[in-house]
This record gives structure tokens, sequence and C-alpha cells, in this order.
């Protein structure tokens, strides 16, 4: 019984992991596009940061999406897990686009945004019909 437990918690960690992933892909293709259509436009400053929160959500609801499509259990907990893990891989992978990690209260900020973010769309998600 403890086997079967172990290795459901692995499949739900590799899971969470790959719509992690999947969401910072989202993300990266998003920003290219959004930054393509800024170099094209006079688009205003203010319009960024909200856009940017717009990419953040739907990264995290399609990777969410792409886990519970098939596993309608724990939606919370795997809402959660791939808003923390896509918080913290598209920190370390913009920050390496930028060329500096800096730490300060915007991570946590963000972090919580997508701890929040990653737990409605679990909910959503796990609820959602075919």
């Amino acid at each position: 019984m403890e086997q079967v437990k172990k290795s459901e918690n692995k499949n739900i960690v590799l899971s969470c992991l790959k719509g992690a992933l999947i969401s910072v892909c989202v993300s990266l293709i998003c920003i290219l596009v959004f930054a393509f259509f800024i170099k094209l436009t006079n688009m205003s400053e203010t319009l960024i940061k909200p856009i940017n929160q717009v990419i953040k959500v739907l990264s995290i609801l399609i990777g969410v999406l792409f886990v519970t499509k098939k596993d309608k259990q724990k939606g919370l907990i795997k809402g959660l897990v791939i808003g923390f893990l896509y918080t913290i891989l598209a920190f370390v992978v913009f920050s390496i686009l930028n060329g500096q990690f800096k730490f300060d209260v915007t991570i946590l900020i963000d972090l919580v945004f997508g701890l929040l973010t990653g737990a409605i769309c679990g909910v959503i998600g796990v609820n959602v019909k075919k």
C-alpha cells in the first residue's frame, strides 16, 4: 500500500513538472510574440505589466489544464504545485535571458500570484467537462 502511494505521489510530481514546463514554454512564446508586437507599435508602457500578468495566468492555465485533463483529481494541489514550479522556472529562465538574477519583493509577489493562479486553475481544470 505504501509503495503504491509513493508511486502515485511521484507521478503527480512528474506530471506537475511537465505542466510547469509547458507553462514556461507558453510564456516564452507569448512574450516573444508580445515583444515583436511592441517593436511594431507604439504601445504605452503602462500596458506592458498587465499584459505580462495575463500571459502568466494563461500560461499557468494551459499547464494545469494539460495535467488535469486526464486525471480529474487533486486539482487544487496540482494547481498549487504547477503555479509554484512555474514561478520558479520562469524566474530562472527570464533571469538568464535578462543576464541578471535580481531577488527582491517582486519574486515573492510573483510566487503568491503563481500559487493563487495555479490553485484557481486547478479547481477549474478538474471541473471542466471534456
